[in-house]
């Protein structure tokens, strides 16, 4: 009867445990992390801006303006604040490069859906109230 009773609790607790079907266990491997800067650049060079066409910027200095932007955005200042040489002057020019403005918002939108989404409704809800998204 022990011997029994032993057989059938191991059964059903290998039936439980997924370790009685023959195959072994297997663990979701997890997802790879994409960089915040990666997925961001990634998608700006996908969207070739035609303002960029004879000379545009680098990375690295592409890379200056989303946490920027967030911090702004996050402080409650709008768009227009952000981009205004009066406000806090991050509009995405260079010496050498400038941008459109109509790329200038696409910039903006990719930035903050990838490094503040929670800010991506209101950046687009003033870009399209002034008819510019």
């Amino acid at each position: 009867m022990r011997r029994t009773t032993t057989a059938v609790l191991l059964a059903a607790a290998l039936g439980l445990t997924g370790c009685g079907n023959g195959k072994p266990a297997t663990k979701p491997s997890p997802s790879p992390t994409v960089r915040k800067e990666d997925a961001f650049l990634s998608a700006v060079h996908a969207a070739n801006f035609t303002s960029w066409q004879s000379q545009g910027p680098t990375d690295d200095e592409l890379l200056t303006y989303p946490p920027k932007w967030c911090d702004g955005l996050d402080a409650g200042h709008s768009v227009k604040y952000l981009f205004s040489s009066g406000g806090a002057f991050l509009y995405p020019i260079g010496e050498e490069w400038g941008t459109k403005e109509a790329e200038a918002d696409e910039l903006l939108v990719m930035a903050v859906r990838v490094y503040c989404p929670r800010d991506l409704a209101v950046v687009k809800d003033e870009l399209r109230a002034s008819g510019n998204y």
